[in-house]
């Protein structure tokens, strides 16, 4: 595999630290696509999908997509437990730098992930998993790395491990000058907006449901209406903030603090859009380590995330970049230069 910074001078970035959910989880099919309801019995079947957790999903990409010398360093916690060996053996396998991953007797992080027939869905996640158990001291163990790399790393901070461990790494970003990337759940950024939070990131990837909660009008509005006023709330709250937005088969919109720009999803087969959102904040935070402003990441996050609809899993352990490039051939897909040398199509 040749990694996207083959010409490691090209790197605006060297590492990536983050912290967020390490888990796995199963899928259930319900058989009709009404919104489940509080009190209904649904019936469906369960899949033969793997599940991974946002943390593990993003961490991934990002090192195949990367490659040597670009480092990973995910800090999280697993269960003693059969899913935790088999995570952490995967994550080993995929070159990720597990210093700052612990074995506790907490059961792993694990969700239940149902899916209407559409292809839409969500998950239920449990709360007291080892995931649950990462804190400000455990995420104050890895600033010496974060120390190591200022001004030249990337720290993440995402969903399924409790805020306040989110916001020490973003406290301690912000005293090491690395671009401080984030994103939260629905349930979460109201918290986010109010709390001052928002004020310590600098790229912000949601979703469309979570767009809408942040601009607190209803998530039936029009996405694009959506988006903009999302993106004035944020221009508010932090003005050198940049965002990503995206909003299922309308496609994504990135703020660059100058520009909202649309792109279109391209046009696949999709057999599982469970992790696309996550794959597709991957292939931006790829592109900026890689050299590139945010438009031009956005159109790698749009193909990345393109690639891992076409996988059953929330991994698609077949992407890297010579995948992206034969897709982009394949579809035709326009891309700009600075992309298109990247994964040499």
């Amino acid at each position: 595999m040749v990694p996207l910074n083959a010409d490691s001078s090209r790197l605006r970035y060297r590492a990536l630290i983050g912290t967020g959910g390490i888990g796995t989880g199963t899928f259930f099919a319900l058989n009709d696509n009404r919104t489940l309801g509080r009190e209904e019995s649904r019936g469906g079947r369960f899949l033969d999908r793997r599940d991974y957790c946002k943390l593990h999903i993003i961490a991934h990409y990002v090192r195949k997509l990367m490659g040597d010398p670009f480092a990973v360093l995910p800090i999280g916690k697993v269960g003693e437990d059969d899913h935790g060996a088999r995570l952490l053996a995967e994550m080993d396998e995929a070159g990720l730098d597990l210093r700052y991953v612990r074995v506790v007797p907490e059961h792993t992080l694990y969700c239940v992930c149902f899916v209407y027939p559409d292809g839409t869905g969500g998950n239920l996640t449990v709360d007291d998993s080892a995931s649950s158990k990462v804190d400000p001291p455990f995420v104050r163990r890895a600033e010496k790395d974060l120390a190591a790399c200022a001004g030249e790393g990337i720290a993440l901070a995402v969903p399924e491990v409790p805020v306040k461990a989110r916001a020490e790494l973003l406290k301690l970003a912000t005293e090491h000058r690395l671009l401080r990337a984030a994103s939260f759940t629905s349930e979460e950024i109201h918290q986010a907006r109010t709390s001052g939070l928002l004020a310590c990131v600098d790229l912000l990837a949601i979703n469309i449901d979570e767009a809408a909660v942040l601009a607190d009008i209803p998530a039936e509005q029009d996405p694009a209406a959506i988006v903009q006023q999302t993106v004035e709330i944020l221009r508010q709250l932090q003005p050198d903030i940049q965002t990503s937005i995206t909003a299922g088969a309308h496609g994504s919109w990135v703020w660059d603090g100058a520009e909202l720009t649309h792109a279109p999803v391209h046009d696949v087969e999709s057999v599982s859009t469970a992790g696309a959102g996550d794959a597709h904040f991957s292939g931006i935070l790829a592109g900026l380590a890689s050299g590139l402003t945010l438009r031009q990441a956005h159109e790698l996050g749009v193909l990345t995330a393109a690639l891992s609809v076409t996988s059953p899993h929330t991994i698609n352990k077949e992407i890297d970049p010579q995948s992206l490039g034969a897709l982009a051939n394949r579809l035709e897909i326009h891309l700009c230069p600075e992309v298109r040398q990247l994964i040499g199509a």
